[in-house]
């Protein structure tokens, strides 16, 4: 088994690609890894083999064959100014580059976005879901982990450290403590807007049971059949289709609208009877 961990860092800022350079190969850092069939944990070398300022420059490595894909990337989620620029080189990692042999690249994200803490309501939940729907996009994208650049008490390799351990024990994902705690307060929030979703204009009886009829596979004439005790027409199911939808916010659309009445729970599931086919 190899007993060294390689890495390859992608950072416009020289002054970090140094840094961590440095910082891994000159004190030639250790990380704790998986037990091995005798209950020793096993301890190998991380080693900077490669440092690159773009994403083009990265894939050229990548893309030769004399060149040994690394273990891990450490990629800046931030390139010139593009806020994303990371997550769009881990999307084509994850797409272009399949395991070799059964070895995958994991991928860590370094950025200086999550750091500062949110201590005033002022734009507070515009720049909670702004952060949170980086990293869940991030995540839906194939990153590993997510580390500080200025963590508690600056700048720290032992981040570093800490995120490769914990994927090498076998751990899906990493996050320090910065942004741990404002994926928290980003996840608490969604969840949040999810409960209080309530729809604004009441839904009446007769309204509940067109959508119920709708969901059964009924079609507007059908409906209004079905519903002549109140002298319906199906021009009239039609209109209260289309107000319906103007009540739940989305396009007039059957499909839709089901959904929305589920959601917001004004019909269950267990009540629709499905038509049976003829």
């Amino acid at each position: 088994m190899d007993d060294k961990i390689t890495i390859m860092i992608v950072d416009d800022e020289p002054l970090i690609r140094k840094a961590i350079k440095f910082e891994l190969n000159e004190r030639h850092e250790m990380v704790d890894c998986r037990m091995d069939d005798d209950g020793r944990v096993q301890r190998k070398e991380i080693e900077v083999t490669d440092t690159f300022a773009s994403g083009p420059q990265l894939f050229a490595a990548l893309n030769d064959p004399l060149r040994p894909r690394p273990d891990y990337l450490l990629v800046d989620m931030e390139f010139q100014g593009e806020p994303t620029g990371g997550i769009a080189i881990t999307d084509r990692i994850r797409r272009q580059y399949k395991p070799l042999l059964g070895k995958e690249i994991k991928i860590i994200i370094l950025s200086g976005r999550f750091d500062n803490p949110l201590p005033s309501e002022t734009n507070r939940r515009k720049r909670l879901n702004e952060i949170g729907g980086v990293v869940f996009e991030a995540l839906s994208k194939g990153a590993n982990a997510f580390v500080s650049k200025n963590a508690t008490g600056g700048f720290s390799i032992e981040n570093i450290l800490r995120a490769i351990s914990c994927l090498e024990r076998g751990e899906e994902y990493y996050f320090n403590y910065p942004v741990m705690l404002t994926l928290k307060e980003a996840a608490e929030l969604y969840f949040e807007r999810e409960r209080a979703s309530e729809i604004e204009e009441p839904i009446s009886d007769e309204e509940r049971e067109i959508l119920l009829l709708e969901a059964a596979g009924c079609t507007a004439q059908e409906i209004a059949m079905r519903l002549s005790r109140w002298v319906e027409t199906d021009k009239s199911i039609q209109d209260k289709q289309k107000e319906l939808s103007r009540k739940f916010g989305i396009v007039n659309k059957s499909g839709a609208r089901i959904a929305k009445a589920l959601q917001y729970h004004v019909i269950d599931a267990s009540d629709i009877e499905y038509l049976k086919r003829i």
